[in-house]
């Protein structure tokens, strides 16, 4: 990193101008833009570089010289080196805003539209909603002990972390502990991540070993799985070599939707949503919008485990979901005969291909509920011209794919944009989880 040593080393005095759409506070210096950790707009502050390059640089505060009224303390002592959370600084209400104003920007410059309506912005707890991680684990020698947690804010190491606020305390206040117990192994530098899988009831930590645990290790295992009521397995190779340790019990995870009485087991390493508070409420928020009846043929698109399909057979009449991971919907269609659905298929197919040869494909669907990844959806659209459906719920964990695709939606395939707003999956961070509904 040689570029590194020729940073200017004095504090500069800038006024942030606005955020960034990952939360960074934005400025210019002599022309060129400046993300600024930590700042908000409206203060001014002196900062020092940390990086730059040809077309921006990046900073980090050391004095604030006015403060944005938004400000607030972090509540987490790790707040600032752990690269988890960006946004404890901003109280809660402000990061709501933030995430509303990024969504309606990104519409108007990607998809070239206004939001008619911004539906009112779904909420839950604020800490310690986190029910899924993957955290990294780091036996230290200098320091004689086990790092367990995640990284540092732009940068590739494991952050020195003794809690976690915004995970479920069953593990989040439990880091210390789980680092002095694996560094008791003789493995303890052979382990590099834990799956933290953790359901209404059970709690399952997924621990990748490089090399096979003794039979002592195992045993230390086992006593702190029965301390601290959770289960251990072992990973020794990919997600699907994930078991629990000799002798013990297969615990599945399992999570519900009390408003449309449905259950979902899952497997460690699947994903699921990670905020089940906001996940119950965005689901309902899905169904109420679709308006569905038992004349609705519907089609789930990028399904996972059924997580909306499931749902939604509760209240229509025909469901097809489709997800390019085929030990996903294996586990969809067991969740689906978990719940007696017997109104729903599951077919696997990769979403960004041409899917005019899939039998379930040539069907036409009144209602289409759209899920994808951090990519979006847009090479799936244009098959909408034939399933045409009256109605389309997007639900999308990125405003900038959303946007795109929402233009396609609404410039070349002739829906309205009716409302769209944001849901608060991730609340200390800028994650932006957003729902709109289109209209034909």
């Amino acid at each position: 990193m040689a570029h590194k040593k020729k940073l200017p080393l004095d504090p500069v005095t800038v006024t942030i101008e606005s955020l960034s759409h990952d939360g960074r506070g934005v400025s210019h210096v002599n022309g060129k833009v400046v993300f600024i950790d930590e700042a908000l707009p409206g203060e001014t502050l002196e900062f020092v570089y940390t990086d730059s390059r040809k077309d921006y640089a990046e900073g980090r505060v050391v004095n604030l010289l006015s403060r944005s009224e938004h400000r607030v303390e972090p509540a987490c002592p790790h707040f600032g080196s752990c690269g988890g959370c960006s946004f404890q600084h901003v109280d809660d209400a402000e990061q709501i805003n933030f995430k509303e104003d990024l969504l309606r920007d990104q519409f108007r410059r990607i998809g070239k539209l206004e939001i008619p309506q911004i539906w009112e912005a779904l909420t839950g707890p604020h800490w310690g909603y986190r029910s899924k991680a993957r955290m990294g684990v780091k036996w230290v020698a200098k320091k004689n002990r086990v790092l367990v947690g995640f990284r540092e804010r732009r940068n590739p190491f494991l952050a020195e972390i003794d809690s976690c606020k915004v995970m479920n305390p069953i593990v989040g206040e439990k880091l210390i502990a789980l680092g002095e117990m694996i560094a008791g192994l003789t493995v303890k530098d052979k382990i590099p991540q834990i799956e933290v899988a953790i359901g209404d009831k059970e709690c399952v930590l997924a621990f990748r070993v490089l090399e096979p645990p003794t039979d002592a290790d195992k045993q230390q295992l086992r006593e702190f799985a029965h301390q601290h009521q959770l289960s251990i397995c072992l990973q020794p190779k990919g997600p699907d070599t994930i078991m629990p340790l000799d002798g013990e019990p297969e615990v599945i995870p399992s999570y519900a939707l009390a408003e449309q009485g449905v259950k979902f087991n899952f497997r460690p390493a699947m994903f699921t949503q990670v905020n089940y508070q906001i996940n119950q409420k965005m689901v309902t928020r899905a169904l109420e919008a679709l308006e569905l009846t038992k004349d609705d043929r519907v089609l789930d698109l990028f399904c996972g485990l059924g997580n909306f399909t499931l749902p939604l057979a509760t209240q229509a009449g025909q469901v097809v979901g489709v997800e390019g991971d085929l030990p996903l919907v294996k586990h969809a269609r067991e969740n689906a005969k978990l719940n007696n659905l017997d109104n729903v298929e599951f077919h696997v197919a990769d979403l960004t291909k041409d899917l005019k040869d899939q039998p379930w494909s040539k069907q036409k669907f009144t209602k289409v509920l759209l899920d994808p990844s951090r990519a979006g959806a847009s090479e799936v659209l244009h098959n909408l011209k034939h399933w045409r459906p009256e109605r389309i719920v997007y639900v999308s964990c990125n405003p900038s794919t959303l946007a795109r695709d929402a233009g396609i939606l609404v410039n070349e395939l002739g829906y309205k944009l009716v409302k769209a707003g944001v849901m608060d999956m991730f609340p200390q961070t800028a994650h932006v989880e957003s729902i709109a509904l289109f209209v034909k």
